[in-house]
């Protein structure tokens, strides 16, 4: 008999009532770039984890307030620490959406709405597996911490202080990340670090008010211009950061991270396919060159640029400011700190002291081993639910504040969750698949019990 025949009975049996709380979740607006909902949202996950018993805090940091939960298990001396968010990307083009974002809608297995697989059906499927288990035994084989942030999408600027100042409040044994998923041929995947990012606005100021171009256009400075020589300076043509001291830092990948990637069959159709581009940057053809450059490289990328007139017609003006955001993806060995002095040093030194910087969030990078027993324990468990075995990639190239869990908290970081290649994460029609959403708290049940042996 399956051991766990009773929980995945409960779990297929209430999914209706579990969506609801998902549902009333999603339909809550916590757009953190626009400060909307937050304290509300904060306020409905504080109760979704006290309906389970848990102790919970509404914690205040520098920005939106952390939610933190804990509940002792059976197995006092092992403790599973859950990291997730409940903030949400802006819902913009709301054009482009079949219905409204923060109204949630069920579609052919699929559950629509801004946020609902980034991240708050993670929170509401790993309470659920909660569920199940408290149904089952009437308490939890372990002890269960949940740490819910409110800025993750705005770069956790306050996480890694939060963290420090509570590192005895959030000590555990292994963390499970807030996300996971399957790939396009529906195999569980183990993502076992994040590339750091520094993100930041570079602005100028040329004069007080916009001119008429026909007045000002060749006697005064220009902002837009200002702005795009300024960038110009930061990457070549050859796709290499012109920053001096940039890659000096740098630790290779290592001979196991190759290893596991040599594992991985050859991404570059699905890519060239998904997103309609025609080729690869530097000459890459695919292969694990492509996965090694596309998660180990730093990179520069202009997220957009904003000066003078952008409607309809035409407007002859002279901007008088412009500005850009710019996010660096950076790697293990660099730091923001060392990021944005060498920034600061190199506009300084091509003659653009009047750059303004605004660091708006970020963090380094890091990882976990893939032979970590905890890492193992996540595998062996989600071949079952998932009837396939969990493949191991060292490094995505997507950031996230999983350094201060690793480094200050010192602790194995384990990614699993139920997002699918076409979740549209951050694009209008954002959704999940139910079937997935209930393999995902099957997996989690079985996680918090296998751990607590």
């Amino acid at each position: 008999m399956n051991p766990y025949e009773t929980i995945d009975s409960y779990l297929q049996t209430h999914l209706t009532e579990n969506l609801a709380e998902l549902t009333r979740l999603v339909a809550q607006p916590s757009v953190g770039a626009q400060n909307l909902g937050m304290e509300k949202c904060a306020a409905l996950v504080a109760d979704l984890l006290a309906r389970r018993g848990f102790h919970v805090e509404i914690m205040p940091t520098g920005g939106a307030p952390v939610v933190f939960g804990e509940r002792k298990g059976r197995n006092n001396a092992k403790t599973l620490l859950f990291y997730n968010h409940y903030d949400v990307q802006p819902a913009e083009p709301l054009e482009l959406w079949e219905t409204p974002p923060f109204e949630p809608a069920l579609r052919n297995g699929k559950l629509y709405g801004r946020g609902v697989s980034d991240d708050k059906s993670h929170i509401t499927a790993r309470l659920y597996a909660i569920d199940a288990l408290l149904d089952s035994a009437g308490e939890l084989p372990c002890n269960v911490k949940f740490i819910i942030e409110g800025e993750e999408e705005t770069g956790s600027l306050h996480l890694p202080q939060f963290i420090t100042a509570n590192r005895e409040k959030l000590s555990a044994d292994a963390c499970i990340w807030e996300f996971g998923g399957v790939d396009h041929r529906e195999i569980p995947m183990q993502y076992l670090g994040l590339r750091g990012i520094c993100y930041v606005q570079l602005s100028v100021e040329t004069a007080a008010i916009d001119v008429h171009s026909g007045q000002g256009g060749s006697i005064f400075p220009n902002a837009a211009w200002r702005l795009v020589w300024a960038l110009n300076s930061l990457k070549g043509p050859d796709e290499k950061i012109r920053i001096p001291g940039w890659y000096e830092d740098i630790l290779p990948p290592t001979r196991r991270d190759r290893e596991l990637f040599d594992q991985q069959p050859d991404a570059a159709p699905e890519y060239l396919k998904m997103y309609g581009v025609k080729n690869f940057l530097k000459g890459l053809t695919g292969g694990t060159d492509l996965y090694l450059a596309e998660v180990f490289e730093p990179t520069c990328t202009i997220c957009g640029l904003t000066s003078g007139y952008q409607g309809a017609g035409s407007k002859t003006v002279l901007p008088a400011k412009a500005s850009a955001k710019v996010d660096f993806r950076i790697v293990q060995g660099q730091t923001i700190e060392k990021c944005l002095a060498l920034l600061r040093q190199h506009l300084d030194t091509e003659g653009f002291s009047d750059i303004q910087i605004e660091f708006l969030g970020g963090g380094p990078a890091a990882k976990t081993d893939p032979d970590d027993p905890f890492i193992q324990l996540v595998v062996r468990t989600a071949a079952e639910v998932f009837e396939s075995e969990m493949e191991l990639i060292p490094m995505v190239g997507g950031s996230g504040p999983n350094y201060p869990f690793v480094h200050e908290l010192k602790l194995p970081v384990a990614t699993a969750g139920l997002g699918y290649p076409d979740t549209r994460a951050h694009a209008p029609n954002e959704n999940i698949r139910l079937d997935l959403y209930l393999k995902h708290a099957r997996h989690m049940a079985r996680v918090l019990t296998e751990f607590a042996r």
